[in-house]
């Protein structure tokens, strides 16, 4: 009977993970969607910026900011760059600066 239990669970247990993984990757998908859509045409595909002033975003500046300014400046906007609250939901918001963060490097 402790066998079936531990089997159950393990495959309870990989059939979560599996779930994690594919959301992750959708997430990032999404990210990569959003990014395309609303910020590229600034900031550039891969992120170099130059458009507009926009900075480059492996540039030192802006790998110093934290996730939270980073959340900030997406939400509430900065200079030209319009604010997104209202118009991406707070989990866009955060794929987005994930994403960010992963054209840095």
């Amino acid at each position: 009977m402790k066998l079936i239990s531990f089997r159950m669970g393990l495959v309870t247990l990989l059939a979560g993970g599996m779930v994690a993984a594919c959301s992750s990757s959708a997430v990032a998908q999404d990210a990569a969607a959003t990014f395309k859509a609303k910020c590229a045409m600034c900031h550039g595909a891969d992120g170099k910026g130059g458009k507009m002033g926009t900075r480059d975003f492996a540039s030192p500046e802006v790998k110093a900011e934290t996730d939270a300014q980073l959340t900030d400046i997406i939400t509430k906007g900065k200079g030209k760059m319009p604010a997104y609250s209202g118009k991406l939901n707070d989990a866009d918001i955060k794929g987005l600066v994930t994403y960010v963060r992963s054209l840095a490097k």
